[in-house]
């Protein structure tokens, strides 16, 4: 058997547009099928230990999360406010969830990562401001203790 090169004939050349078409697929799936779930974890936030903590059993569909600090400012999503400037901020995120269509404010879940060190008066006042915009659900955060 004699090879290509031999006989005259010009080389192969591998076509590279499907090869390409494959790897911004593999990167498009990746991106959706990541768990971001550490995403929204600010590491100054060191969650209070308890005996009761478990991990959810399901999903939140909708979760959006405030980090209290010690300091008693709120981590929401790239900014730290103080809780006075919560409502606006909550008010803003309401339109965007009833504008998009997806989920009204009822159906969202807050998740409170609050730092061990934060005040309880904070976490309700919180919760209440959160009532006041019209989110109903809550999910707070404790780190499990081991035993």
């Amino acid at each position: 058997m004699r090879y290509a090169a031999e006989r005259g004939a010009p080389p192969a050349k591998g076509e590279m547009t499907p090869m390409i078409d494959m790897t911004f697929q593999l990167i498009a799936f990746f991106m959706v099928v990541v768990n971001f779930s550490e995403a929204d974890q600010n590491q100054r936030i060191k969650l209070p230990l308890s005996e009761l903590a478990k991990p959810p059993e399901a999903a939140i569909e909708t979760p959006i999360t405030l980090q209290l600090t010690k300091e008693g400012t709120v981590i929401f999503g790239a900014k730290e406010v103080a809780v006075s400037q919560l409502p606006a901020e909550l008010l803003r995120e309401k339109q965007v969830l009833e504008a998009t269509g997806t989920k009204s404010a009822r159906q969202a879940t807050i998740i409170i990562r609050a730092d061990r060190e934060a005040m309880t008066g904070q976490v309700q006042e919180v919760m209440e401001v959160c009532q006041k915009t019209g989110f109903e659900k809550f999910a707070l955060r404790a780190k499990q203790e081991s035993t």
